[in-house]
């Protein structure tokens, strides 16, 4: 129901395109969503990191998938894995998701990256924070 905020006037607005852009029709689906994602954030600070393989490489990434999107996720986490290791003395916190394409759908793989600010110390017991600067 839509309600005018002058005369407070309800009509009923129907909902029909079901496109999860559509702020009209997915905007409470979307925002309860969000919500529930919200809730099983970790109070820690985060970086996005976004990394994708050379241009030359996606054709290759077309027919040989899963070898391209391996070795992808691999060198992209071992070199944040090392740069907590060798700069913080610590194991950082990385969460990884493959896209494959871009909003305008070019096909254009490349891996998001959420990265703690800071790590479990080598020892394991405290957690090493990322100095602010």
């Amino acid at each position: 129901m839509e309600v005018c905020t002058g005369c407070g006037r309800e009509h009923p607005v129907y909902n029909s395109c079901r496109n999860r852009h559509c702020p009209k029709c997915q905007a409470l689906a979307q925002q309860k969503w969000i919500d529930a994602r919200a809730e099983r954030v970790l109070p820690v600070r985060h970086f996005h990191v976004v990394s994708a393989p050379p241009s030359e490489l996606r054709s290759l990434a077309r027919w040989h998938p899963v070898e391209v999107y391996t070795a992808l996720f691999s060198s992209v986490s071992e070199l944040l894995l090392e740069l907590g290791r060798t700069r913080l003395n610590a194991t950082l916190g990385l969460t990884m998701v493959l896209h494959t394409w871009t909003r305008d759908l070019h096909f254009h793989p490349h891996i998001h990256v959420l990265v703690t600010a800071g790590g479990l110390s080598l020892d394991g017991q405290r957690f090493v924070h990322v100095r602010a600067e």
